[in-house]
């Protein structure tokens, strides 16, 4: 018998009693501190029933809260159970967890966490801060396990290679690159824990993470050998042979015991990403600290990755207008149908292996959630006059992507505050896509410019305008990232940024618009080097909710532009019957105007 959000929350209570600690801290995710976990460490959902992919839960002996950020502070506030507190992240009053943990520990007080899902940097940093008020971070066991029945396994998917011609380089070479860099730097070795990164070094793929290729892995890479700590019969007879080329293999659930023997001499880590269990194999105090060597390497798509990139969203694309021309805006769907329909139109399409996220589709109400998730039984019906939110992804296997647009349906006309709001986060996702800027410029630098249209209205988003994307990897790939936070990386030729300003009227509406973009180089001057964005989305925008009035001639030119391009690359792919839609859907915005 399934036991009860609160039935849980007590039993964990039992057991803090039992080893005398006072509170106990629950981050949500796995040994590879991943965005997206795979069922077994879904420990945020298990003990609060939240679903969303961030946030913090700290349980004490009395109160049970939650924090989140501002996508989520709709749907934890309908999830959650009243036995938590909902603390709604970077909000006026609300301290972060890590301050309210600070200002409420006392003298004596013992706190625990799990050592495998907290990072050795976290821990060290958390640790430091609760002796100052003379209290104890206790890197403990798994308490969930105990209480948890049927628990998930260590996943175990079918590993797969990415083949060559489309990653663009081999695995010897990407550790040969990795090598050198160690060598430049006199260290002897690199141990991985980021689950993307190892898949992205060993041209493997698998479906450990829903949606996201990866297998759970480490990696130790030293000057002479690699070692892949993952179970071996995830391979078949030929990959196996292949891997062996370049990789010793070695348990999983070895990798913590093998280290101590293995990490001799100065090496190199990302104490952010490998987790408290290995502190004690890689407390060398000779042992350098930062990102892993490769996440540049990663984040910067080589020549036959963009190619794969293009033509993930050419297909994508062809898919996606199909759907939309066969799309009756007058009948009645829901959202979860709405979902399904793009769905099997792009399981028509060569190459294509899944979602790269779950499918976001808002009606109404609804959208104005940013990451909402429609469940079966009470999905919202899609019938009449609102806007649609639907922000979907596709793997191939030679690329990734993520788009969004927002929908118009209903039989009669947009309203004009509806018009309005959808121009100026197009305005905004315009402004950014079409931006020219200097060598160096980094995310946060560039975020105001798809807010600013916004802003003149006071209106505004509270979510990332762009995050990177992986190649056939993570829809959520780092370092690159447009938002106020002050992420120190420049933007870089290769990386792959979405542009998705938005808008989010609660209870009324939601609005989204989200290209894929890669950074190329653009021109050089007496000023220096110059970069641009390479836009890869190929989809229209809707027509029917653009104000005019609101739009400067340039921004007409690069609408009419877009949708020129959009033909011009769609126009022989889809069937016959889509293509009166696609070419009303990309005519030119002006009368006058007509294509060359």
């Amino acid at each position: 018998m399934e036991t009860t959000i609160e039935e849980r929350v007590e039993s964990l209570r039992a057991r803090l009693r039992e080893e005398k600690l006072d509170g106990y801290i629950i981050t949500g995710t796995d040994p590879h501190q991943s965005e997206y976990v795979a069922p077994r460490w879904r420990t945020r959902e298990f003990i609060s029933g939240f679903t969303g992919s961030s946030g913090i839960v700290i349980i004490t002996l009395t109160e049970a809260y939650l924090w989140t950020d501002s996508r989520y502070f709709i749907q934890a506030s309908i999830e959650l159970p009243s036995c938590y507190t909902l603390m709604r992240s970077g909000t006026e009053g609300t301290p972060d967890p890590w301050t309210w943990l600070y200002e409420y520990a006392t003298e004596g007080m013992r706190f625990g966490v799990d050592s495998s899902t907290i990072s050795i940097a976290h821990f060290s940093e958390l640790s430091s801060s609760l002796k100052e008020k003379k209290a104890e971070l206790v890197a403990s066991d798994d308490f969930l396990s105990p209480i948890w029945k049927n628990r998930s396994d260590v996943p175990m998917t079918p590993c797969e290679e990415m083949e060559e011609e489309y990653a663009g380089k081999s695995a010897h070479e990407k550790l040969e690159s990795i090598r050198n860099v160690l060598r430049k730097r006199n260290l002897r070795w690199t141990f991985i824990a980021s689950l993307d990164d190892i898949a992205w070094i060993t041209n493997l793929r698998a479906d450990d993470i829903a949606c996201t290729p990866v297998f759970v892995s480490y990696l130790f890479i030293s000057l002479t050998k690699a070692v892949l700590f993952v179970d071996e019969r995830r391979f078949d007879k030929d990959l196996l042979r292949i891997v062996r080329k370049d990789f010793s293999i070695k348990p999983y659930e070895s990798a913590a015991e093998s280290l101590s023997s293995l990490a001799k001499g100065p090496g190199y880590f990302n104490p952010d990403r490998v987790p408290e269990i290995f502190s004690s194999a890689l407390s060398g105090k000779r042992n350098e600290k930062g990102a892993d060597i490769s996440v540049l390497m990663k984040a910067c798509k080589n020549k036959k990755e963009l190619e794969g990139m293009r033509l993930a969203h050419i297909y994508d694309a062809s898919a996606y207008v199909s759907f939309l021309s066969r799309l009756d805006r007058s009948q009645i769907y829901d959202e979860i149908t709405i979902s399904e329909r793009l769905e099997n139109e792009r399981k028509k399409i060569p190459g294509y292996l899944g979602p790269s996220f779950s499918a976001i589709a808002g009606f109404r109400e609804n959208g104005a959630m940013c990451h909402y998730k429609a469940e079966r039984g009470s999905e919202k019906k899609i019938d009449g006059h609102g806007l649609l939110v639907l922000d979907t992804g596709s793997q191939f296997r030679f690329g990734t992507t993520d788009i969004t647009r927002t929908l118009f349906f209903g039989a009669d006309e947009p309203t004009e505050e509806e018009k309005r709001d959808y121009t100026l986060v197009l305005k905004g996702h315009l402004a950014l896509l079409s931006l020219r800027f200097p060598k160096g410029t980094k995310g946060f630098h560039i975020d105001a410019i798809a807010k600013q249209y916004l802003w003149k209205y006071g209106e505004n988003f509270f979510h990332g305008t762009g995050h990177g994307v992986g190649c056939r990897l993570s829809v959520h790939e780092g370092p690159q990232r447009i938002s106020p936070a002050v992420i120190d990386v420049p933007l870089m030729p290769g990386m792959v940024l979405s542009d998705e300003p938005g808008l989010y009227k609660e209870n009324r509406y939601g609005i989204r618009i989200e290209n894929l973009l890669a950074v190329k180089e653009d021109m050089k001057t007496e000023f220096g080097t110059f970069y641009s964005f390479e836009t890869l989305t190929l989809v229209p925008y809707e027509k029917k909710l653009i104000e005019m009035e609101l739009l400067t001639e340039e921004e007409v030119r690069i609408i009419d532009d877009y949708h020129k391009h959009v033909y011009e690359v769609l126009h022989e792919l889809v069937d016959s019957d889509v293509l009166p839609w696609l070419q009303d859907a990309t005519s030119p915005l002006h009368v006058n105007r007509i294509y060359s």
